[in-house]
């Protein structure tokens, strides 16, 4: 397997990661799965048909590499922007520059985007009609899913190619080439090297950044040798990989919900630490507890809603780490508690059928009369006020509009408090169903 970097030789100034970059392809490291014999983009290198493309993938694995390994291997012009500081006049300036290499050399261009999910629509589409011209390929660069970020008119146009975290294989691999070029000469022991790796969490360029810190330390220090304590007092400790606003910080925002809704405390546990660890607000993860509490444990123990908001409470009051003593038994209860999602269900149902029914009046008996002339126009007129009721319930009374059929939207499980709901409500129910009886079938006793 080839080097991610190859090393072009000590340039001043330049930081490590761009000294090691690859010129060529065969010096790609990982992401065989594209690069491999027969493979996508090994393909594309080799045929010379040249199309374009999104490279998705997290922070790191090459994707900004394999954009530059394409301009070389086509002897094509190399335009690069960032979504993040570039908009329309930007866009413009690069096609401009793409008609004008064009008229000049007839070679072709690459326009490479960074963060390309980062445009809107408006921006997405200035490039379509550059693209179907042939005048420029377009090559965008995500660490979002295109299928929610990338407009459908340029993901159609595009080949979409996934790239992975470097594995800890690529990273040792990589290790060596950098600790070649920065550290030549300076032993680093095995312990010291796999906490490097473990820090750069599948990130290549992290991985030679932070070889890049210890090189600095080791000179400034004069240090003879790397171990693990050298590592740990250099290098602040570097949370792993967590885009707040990207796809890992919602697919572990999705493994915490469904291993509380699957009653699995250990694996709860786990995935909030990890959203914990990789620098997830403890408040934010507070707030999806509150609202598993309410999804997925709700009446079949209330209690949990109740604990969820304690334990929010205890962390704004504490702070970390104190604080996150109180998450964690948050999120071990949800685990464990009886579930039920007979809330969450009634409440959609309910919703569902108001936002289509029609606007029924409210039936008089059940209106608030205030005024003596709401009295006289016979609101609240008839209304069997439930506590004068045998055991506290109006039997037979209906509280839905005036001519809407009975309505079920709750439907408590046989779990947890749930059941003794369930068993309550089947009971008032059959009372309802002796009170009709008894009225007869032209409602008259």
């Amino acid at each position: 397997m080839g080097d991610l970097f190859s090393d072009a030789g000590p340039r001043v100034g330049v930081p490590l990661a761009e000294r090691l970059r690859p010129r060529r392809i065969e010096d790609v490291i990982g992401q065989q799965h594209l690069l491999g014999p027969g493979k996508p983009l090994a393909v594309a290198f080799h045929s010379g048909r040249l199309h374009s493309m999104i490279l998705w993938g997290p922070p790191g694995v090459g994707k900004t590499t394999l954009a530059r390994l394409m301009a070389d291997a086509f002897n094509a012009e190399f335009i690069a922007i960032s979504a993040v500081l570039a908009g329309v006049k930007e866009i413009r300036d690069a096609v401009a520059r793409a008609e004008l290499t064009r008229a000049q050399s007839s070679r072709p261009t690459i326009l490479f985007v960074d963060e390309v999910h980062r445009f809107n629509k408006a921006q997405q589409d200035a490039f379509l009609p550059y693209v179907e011209q042939g005048l420029i390929t377009f090559i965008g660069a995500t660490t979002e899913n295109p299928s929610f970020e990338v407009n459908s008119a340029l993901l159609s146009r595009a080949a979409v190619y996934v790239l992975e975290p470097l594995s800890a294989g690529d990273l040792a691999a990589l290790f060596e080439r950098a600790k070649a070029a920065a550290l030549a000469g300076t032993p680093v022991d095995a312990a010291a090297k796999d906490a490097l790796i473990g820090y750069a969490d599948g990130d290549g360029r992290r991985l030679v950044n932070l070889v890049e810190q210890i090189a600095i330390a080791v000179a400034d220090s004069g240090a003879p040798a790397v171990d693990v304590a050298f590592v740990e007092r250099t290098i602040a400790r570097s949370l792993r990989r967590f885009d707040k606003g990207g796809e890992a910080f919602y697919d572990q925002i999705s493994a915490l919900h469904k291993a509380v809704r699957g009653s699995d405390p250990d694996a709860a546990l786990y995935w909030m630490c990890r959203m914990l660890d990789g620098g997830a607000d403890p408040l934010y993860v507070g707030r999806r507890m509150i609202r598993m509490a309410t999804e997925d444990v709700g009446l079949a123990d209330p209690r949990a809603l109740a604990l969820a908001l304690d334990a929010v409470a205890t962390y704004e009051r504490l702070g970390s780490p104190e604080g996150e003593l109180a998450l964690a038994q948050c999120v071990l209860y949800l685990a464990v508690a009886a579930k039920s999602n007979a809330v969450y269900v009634a409440y959609g149902a309910a919703r569902s059928f108001v936002r289509e029914d029609g606007s029924r009046p409210v039936p008089l008996r059940l209106r608030n009369a205030p005024t003596r002339l709401m009295k006289d126009l016979g609101y609240g007129k008839g209304y069997r006020y439930a506590h004068d009721e045998p055991g506290a319930y109006a039997a037979g009374e209906r509280y839905l509009p005036d001519g809407m059929a009975p309505m079920h939207f709750y439907h408590p499980s046989e779990r947890g408090l749930e059941q003794r709901i369930r068993e309550r409500l089947e009971g008032l129910r059959a009372r309802d169903a002796s009170a009709a009886a008894d009225e007869g079938p032209d409602g008259a006793g």
